[in-house]
């Protein structure tokens, strides 16, 4: 099973790269984020027509979250975080062929001590809470999504710049993806590459894919029981060098 994970930052915009995309890698499942779209608006017939079912929690402009799956069914669909709640439409989680994905659009966080960054922590803290009683009843986990944190050095550009007083790479972030890994949870990447300078999302300012000044932001985390059967990971680079490309990448993990 080859499961992905896309911030499309908007579904409206990127339709066309998401279908190109889907033919050519033609991933089993996929969580997207940024969809940018109310739910009445999602595409559901246009990727049905390669084969995709769809489930979607989205709102106008900002934010939205989506699950595919190929020629498989999708089952207990959970809709935002249980208990936590939020107007901004950015997490949704499924059960496909028997693993369940959660998709996550982690909140920014604008600027460290901010009021967006204290939202940012109530909502990872809301995230761990809830994940730590999805591994009691789906141990077979994939939690997906962009998480707007770089997990360490290797993942920036630049690590003076991206130090741990700056936002999506400050000490209380990383502590806080932390905290998920800690229940049990692997970065898949990690499983197979220790490489630094890997990344998954560039500005469109300043060149920055071009100069490749990037960070590795999005990440296919697997539970303990798929520990084992996680054969490989990767970020796919090339819809990122398509005209009006996503400023993010897909990352993804296939289960063996």
């Amino acid at each position: 099973m080859k499961i992905a994970s896309w911030n499309v930052n908007s579904l409206n915009v990127r339709l066309p790269h998401l279908q190109q995309w889907l033919t050519a890698f033609a991933p089993d499942v996929v969580g997207l984020q940024e969809t940018k779209l109310e739910d009445l608006r999602f595409p559901d017939d246009a990727l049905a027509a390669l084969g995709y079912r769809s489930v979607f929690c989205g709102q106008k402009t900002y934010n939205g979250v989506a699950i595919l799956a190929r020629e498989r069914a999708i089952d207990e669909v959970q809709y935002g975080i249980p208990g936590f709640e939020d107007e901004q439409q950015r997490a949704i989680a499924a059960t496909v062929g028997g693993v369940r994905i959660v998709n996550l659009y982690v909140v920014n966080g604008q600027a460290v001590g901010s009021e967006k960054y204290a939202y940012k922590l109530r909502w990872l803290a809301a995230v761990r809470d809830w994940l730590a009683g999805e591994l009691q009843r789906h141990p077979r986990m994939v939690v997906l999504g962009d998480f707007n944190i770089a997990p360490d050095a290797r993942d920036v550009h630049d690590p003076e710049l991206w130090n741990e007083g700056h936002i999506l790479t400050s000490a209380a972030e990383r502590d806080a993806l932390r905290g998920l890994l800690d229940l049990g949870l692997h970065d898949a990447f990690r499983l197979h590459s220790a490489e630094a300078g890997v990344f998954s999302w560039w500005d469109y300012r300043q060149a920055a894919f071009r100069r490749d000044m990037g960070l590795r932001i999005d990440l296919t985390l697997v539970s303990d029981a798929l520990r084992a059967e996680a054969m490989a990971s990767g970020i796919d680079r090339e819809p990122r060098t398509w005209e009006r490309p996503s400023d993010h990448a897909p990352a993804w993990v296939e289960l063996g």
